[in-house]
C-alpha cells in the first residue's frame, strides 16, 4: 500500500492551504516529502520553481518546516535554539543576531529568550518552532498540525502570526484536525488512503455537498440516537455535543419528521426538535469518509 498516492496540490504566494484527513491519511508523510525529509519514488516537487530532485538544498532553503513533534533542543535557551538553527542555515553573524531579535519580537517570545526551551509550555514551544522554521525568512512554510495539544487562546493568537505571514506573500501549507481552522484557509485538500479526494474553498465544498442535513435535539439523546438510526432514509448520524446531525439524501422531510415524532412519543423520548441545516466541514468530511454510510 502507498503511504501517498497520485497527490497533486499547488500552495501559491500569500495563501494557506489546509490538508484534513483521518489519522493515517498521509499527511504528514505528504509534508515530509515537501520538505525533502523523505524521498519520493516517483512524480515531481517543486519549491519556488525549484525542482527537489535536483535542487535539494536550494529548494530546502526556501522552506521552513514545523514538525507535529518539538523538534528543538529542551537543554539549549530560546535564544540558542534560534542562534544554533541560523547557523545551520548558513545565515552570518551580523544577520542572524538581528534576525533571532526580530522573530522572538514577532512570536511574542522576547521575553523568554534566555529560558530554556524545556521550561516552556506547550504553546511557547509551537511558537519556538514556528520562530526556528521562520529564522532564514522562507517564502513556503509547511506545519504539521501546530495548534495540537494548546489552549483555544494560544491557537487564535498563532493563526493570528500566520495571517500576517500571508500579508507579505509566504505561501503556506498546514495539517490540522479543527475544522474552525481548516474554515479561515483559502482552500482545504481532504486526504484518505494517500490520495486527495476533495478540493476547494470551503465555501465551495459545503455548497457542494449533495446529501441533506438535519439537526435533532431532544432528551435522551442515546435514545434519539437509536429512533433515528433505525429509519432507513438516514444514511449516518453524528453526534455534536448535546444534538445529533442526520444526514439523509434529497427527501420529503415533513414525512421523516412525522414518522420520527410518532416513533419518539411511543418510546417515550422527547424530540425537542428537528431542522434542516446548512452542511458545515464536518459534515462534508465525514460524509466523504461514508458516502453511502448506514446509521449505525
Amino acid at each position: 500500500m502507498l503511504a501517498v498516492d497520485g497527490v497533486s496540490l499547488r500552495v501559491h504566494a500569500g495563501e494557506v492551504v489546509a490538508l484534513i484527513g483521518p489519522d493515517g491519511a498521509g499527511k504528514s508523510t505528504t509534508m515530509r516529502l515537501l520538505c525533502g525529509v523523505l524521498r519520493a519514488d516517483e512524480g515531481e516537487i517543486r519549491l519556488a520553481g525549484l525542482d527537489l530532485r535536483t535542487d535539494l538544498e536550494a529548494a530546502r532553503g526556501k522552506v521552513g518546516y514545523l514538525p507535529q513533534r518539538f523538534s528543538l533542543y529542551g537543554e539549549l535557551t530560546v535564544e540558542e535554539n534560534l542562534r544554533f538553527l541560523a547557523e545551520v542555515r548558513g545565515l552570518p553573524r551580523q544577520d542572524w543576531r538581528s534576525r533571532s531579535t526580530e522573530i522572538l519580537e514577532f512570536v511574542d517570545l522576547a521575553d523568554v529568550a534566555d529560558r530554556r526551551a524545556e521550561a516552556l509550555s506547550g504553546g511557547m514551544r509551537q511558537k519556538l518552532g514556528l520562530a526556528a522554521a521562520l529564522v532564514h525568512r522562507p517564502g513556503i512554510l509547511i506545519l504539521d498540525e501546530p495548534t495540537g495539544g494548546v489552549d483555544p487562546v494560544t491557537r487564535q493568537l498563532f493563526w493570528q502570526l500566520i495571517i500576517r505571514l500571508l500579508r507579505d506573500g509566504v505561501g503556506v501549507l498546514v495539517s490540522t484536525p479543527y475544522m474552525d481552522e481548516a474554515a479561515r484557509c483559502s482552500r482545504l485538500a481532504f486526504m484518505d488512503r494517500g490520495r486527495i479526494v476533495l478540493e476547494g474553498a470551503p465555501t465551495d465544498l459545503r455548497d457542494r455537498m449533495k446529501w441533506q442535513i438535519v439537526e435533532i435535539v431532544g432528551d435522551p439523546l442515546p435514545g434519539l440516537r437509536k429512533l433515528a438510526s433505525q429509519d432507513a432514509r438516514v444514511l449516518d448520524l453524528q453526534r455534536f455535543g448535546d444534538r445529533l446531525h442526520l444526514r439523509l439524501d434529497r427527501v420529503d422531510l415533513p414525512s421523516v419528521e412525522a414518522d420520527l415524532r410518532a416513533r419518539a412519543a411511543q418510546a417515550g423520548v422527547r424530540l425537542t426538535s428537528l431542522r434542516p441545516i446548512p452542511a458545515g466541514l464536518e459534515d462534508v468530511f465525514l460524509a466523504q469518509l461514508q458516502p453511502e454510510s448506514r446509521a449505525p
